[in-house]
């Protein structure tokens, strides 16, 4: 649901993060993924907590070349997650202290949306990247979890409503409307709503917390 770290956290200043866009990291050689983090790293000091918020959307569609999109969606998202958040723990402060990881993965992790198989594998492959990561890394005190947002107010959702406006041959408030009548709620979320749970995640509050996937999204699902 998002592109880069503004579109997650908002004004949210409490929660500290340095982001990177993953679709450059994820095609980006190991060298230089490598340098990217060795730079922040140099530049703000170890690693506290990292979220692994960018990613890309869409259907599989068609790419600029005219063929399916399923490898670019899985490479980013799912590989360029994968690989970023391993540069960040070779980075990681010293414990005893609890270190976080989190990873935004999606609302279509859970559910089926047809013409989304690239984007729903690449989102649930998160969550086992997660719950396995997690296992790993407890016994260091690293709590890893992930949160799978439903409709949030960004270009991205836009971008979506877009698509069903034209798909039914209405406006974007059209769309709007009718995907409204699928969340309990009746409403997106802000990106700061997410940023608050992200906020929590990082918190001592939630020291009892990883390997879970958190479910944000106004009751669309409820599995």
């Amino acid at each position: 649901m998002f592109r880069d770290v503004e579109d997650a956290v908002g004004t949210s200043g409490s929660v500290g993060i340095c982001g990177f866009v993953a679709r450059t990291l994820a095609a980006a050689a190991t060298t230089g993924r490598e340098a990217a983090f060795g730079t922040l790293a140099a530049a703000q000091g170890p690693i506290h907590a990292f979220v692994a918020v960018s990613g890309i959307g869409g259907g599989n569609g068609e790419d600029d070349e005219g063929g399916d999109r399923f490898d670019d969606l899985v490479r980013t998202n799912l590989y360029g997650t994968y690989y970023c958040v391993r540069a960040a723990l070779r980075r990681l402060a010293p414990g005893p202290e609890a270190r976080h990881v989190v990873v935004i993965s999606s609302i279509l992790a859970r559910i089926a949306v047809p013409g989304y198989t690239g984007y729903s594998a690449s989102k649930a492959g998160l969550l086992g990247l997660v719950r396995s990561l997690a296992a790993e890394l407890a016994p260091d005190n690293v709590q890893v979890n992930a949160i799978c947002p439903g409709w949030v107010d960004t270009d991205m959702a836009r971008l979506g409503l877009d698509l069903l406006a034209r798909e039914i041959g209405g406006t974007r408030d059209d769309a709007y409307r009718l995907a409204m009548t699928q969340v309990p709620l009746g409403r997106m979320s802000e990106p700061e709503d997410i940023a608050g749970t992200v906020a929590w995640l990082l918190s001592p509050d939630a020291r009892g917390v990883t390997g879970q996937a958190i479910d944000q999204n106004g009751g669309a699902w409820t599995g």
